[in-house]
């Protein structure tokens, strides 16, 4: 299951939605949490961001400027824009990429920092036989072209650390020291990691030590089950409780966003998941 092949729409959690805003759960935690848009397409938004806003979430990941009207409605704010800049296989890896994303950057970021959103993402692309090396003196050409327009507008420009052994074989950006050798070389304020913990989880392990090492080239969490990116249960190799504990006593202030694929009712799963990173 991907962003590109989502679960089919279930009667129940329509249902579900209609009553959500009458159960309110006050996140009182030190995370601010989110939610993945894609993952519950099922949903119109006005259901999602009612069921959100009830179980104290305080914010939609993964959506258009156009969708903030219908957060704010419900007090959310849009804590990742997508589209950013560039796809999963054709990224900042490519010199020929770079006129085509910096054109795309400057006009959504401007966008996204209109609606008040902190986040915009962006990808390395598919190495097609690059080497590493190689790779991330591209990317970090690409991205030194395009930091000054984040930079002017307080938007930070997320690069996604996704696994290349399950989900996005032969994406670039695979293991978090290869994204933090890129960041360095950036050296902006405004240029992060969008820390994905089930990508990386597949990838390396050693989760919260490299969380730890790390957390100041880190913009962004997205959460998901390994196996198979499905609930935070214990069904999962993660304790999850554990990790939410360790990025809130660093002192983190950006967003955990919860991106799985619910295998049982969507919202009674979030729900369960917001609960567990509550901490």
């Amino acid at each position: 299951m991907t962003r590109r092949n989502l679960l089919s729409a279930a009667p129940a959690a329509l249902a579900l939605a209609a009553s959500a805003s009458n159960t309110s759960t006050s996140n009182k935690g030190r995370l601010k949490q989110s939610v993945a848009r894609w993952c519950y397409n099922a949903l119109s938004l006005d259901d999602l961001c009612r069921a959100a806003s009830g179980m104290g979430l305080a914010a939609i990941d993964l959506v258009a400027p156009e969708d903030a009207p219908t957060l704010k409605k419900y007090g959310l704010v849009p804590a990742m824009i997508l589209p950013g800049g560039g796809t999963i296989p054709d990224g900042l890896n490519r010199l020929e990429n770079h006129a085509r994303i910096e054109d795309e950057l400057s006009h959504r970021i401007p966008a996204a920092a209109a609606v008040g959103a902190p986040n915009i993402i962006t990808f390395s692309g598919y190495r097609r036989g690059l080497s590493d090396e190689q790779g991330v003196e591209n990317c970090a050409i690409g991205l030194n072209r395009v930091k000054r327009i984040a930079e002017d507008h307080g938007v930070t420009i997320c690069l996604e650390l996704l696994n290349s052994k399950i989900d996005h074989k032969d994406y670039q950006c695979d293991h978090t020291a290869w994204g933090v050798e890129l960041m360095k070389r950036v050296d902006s304020p405004r240029v992060k990691l969008l820390y994905d913990i089930y990508h990386m989880q597949i990838m390396e392990g050693d989760i919260m030590r490299t969380i730890r090492e790390n957390i100041q080239y880190i913009a962004h969490f997205h959460t998901g089950g390994v196996p198979g990116r499905h609930e935070l249960d214990d069904t999962q190799e993660l304790n999850w409780r554990t990790v939410a504990r360790a990025i809130a006593d660093l002192g983190f202030t950006g967003y955990v966003a919860h991106e799985f694929v619910p295998l049982h009712d969507p919202l009674t799963s979030l729900r369960q998941a917001v609960e567990l990173c509550t901490v």
